[in-house]
């Protein structure tokens, strides 16, 4: 996907670099980071510089290749691949990732081992890029089938930022959005604000901006409204975590939007790759909920009239807030999941139609 009309990926490895994009600074400056360290690549991951499920996942995956290329020795190894896994627990790619890339070099001659590394590292992008642009292929149908029998613009809702710039390219909830652009389908975004770091307004309307897809942002709250006001012909969201039963956890907000949509019948879609399939995990209650300091609620960072990044505090001094980064949508609100192989209903029976 292309910023200023140039072409990037969110990552990529460049002489025993791991090059990324600073997402702490978009909107309002473009700055591609180095990591040159195993503990880079935490950080990086704690404190959101990457973020989005697939792209966490690559993330951790080429921090493997740090690791090693800082001390090729497998307790070493092994250590890295735990710390990474607790940067952020919700989000399931990160695990998947990191156990893919242990499978593949426990006990992997130390001769070789970089090499093998990042050859899988490389290829954990390779197929996320596949599988999103499979999932845009997908969705596009759904669009396409509104659009037949609207014959004027569609109108979709999506939160928080499920877009290219939460994996390698094309994004999840995006996908079918750019597929549809692309074919020429007049199309039109509702972006939810995405408090507490408004990753819908700096990233998914920045992205959107930058395709020359129409949108505009509104506050979390608005789309209820909307739905109300017939403004709305679809909701299509992300997810960090999907149960083999089909509840999905997702950025919080995000089950207040599948609420609305259920009471206004308007159709609520999940997109995501099949790595973000948790298959062990029984329950919703099981899924680890990450709770993130509180300044991210309290301080908002902004330009100021000098074009200076600020963050300033808009909460009382002595008020507590409370910070939880995702919540669960129930199987039985999603009207169907988007995968690489196909749509399915959002259920054990659905989910096991595509991947037996």
């Amino acid at each position: 996907m292309k910023i200023e009309s140039k072409e990037y990926r969110t990552i990529w490895f460049e002489n025993n670099n791991v090059k990324i994009i600073d997402q702490t600074k978009l909107p309002h400056r473009f700055e591609i980071k180095d990591l040159k360290t195993v503990k880079d690549a935490i950080n990086a991951i704690k404190i959101m510089e990457v973020r989005g499920a697939p792209l966490i996942g690559a993330t951790a995956a080429y921090g493997m290749v740090l690791s090693i290329i800082e001390n090729n020795d497998q307790s070493y190894l092994k250590k890295s691949a735990i710390d990474l896994i607790n940067s952020r627990p919700t989000a399931i790619n990160l695990k998947w990732a990191v156990d893919r890339m242990l499978d593949k070099l426990s006990g992997v001659n130390s001769e070789n081992i970089f090499d093998i590394a990042l050859n899988e590292a490389n290829k954990i992008c390779e197929e996320d890029e596949k599988f999103c642009e499979s999932i845009g292929i997908n969705g596009l149908k759904i669009i396409e089938e509104i659009y037949n029998k609207k014959k004027d613009t569609v109108n979709i809702l999506t939160h928080c930022n499920a877009g290219w710039l939460a994996t390698i390219n094309w994004g999840t909830a995006t996908s079918p959005i750019y597929h549809a652009h692309k074919k020429g389908i007049p199309i039109h975004i509702w972006v939810d604000e995405t408090r507490p770091r408004n990753q819908g307004a700096n990233l998914t309307s920045f992205e959107l901006n930058e395709e020359n897809v129409p949108n505009t942002i509104i506050a979390d709250n608005t789309g209820g409204i909307l739905m109300q006001r017939g403004k709305i012909d679809m909701c299509i969201v992300g997810t960090d975590r999907t149960l083999a039963n089909g509840d999905v956890c997702n950025k919080i907000g995000t089950y207040l939007k599948a609420l609305a949509a259920n009471d206004n019948n308007v159709p609520f879609y999940v997109a995501l790759p099949s790595p973000t399939i948790d298959w062990e995990t029984k329950s919703y209650k099981d899924i680890p909920i990450e709770e993130r300091n509180s300044d991210e609620l309290s301080y908002i960072d902004g330009l100021d009239e000098n074009h200076n990044i600020k963050k300033i505090l808009i909460y009382p001094q002595k008020s507590k807030a409370m910070n939880l980064a995702f919540d669960i949508t129930p199987a039985k609100y999603i009207t169907a999941l988007i995968t690489e192989r196909g749509i399915c209903e959002a259920s054990e029976k659905g989910i096991k139609k595509l991947f037996k």
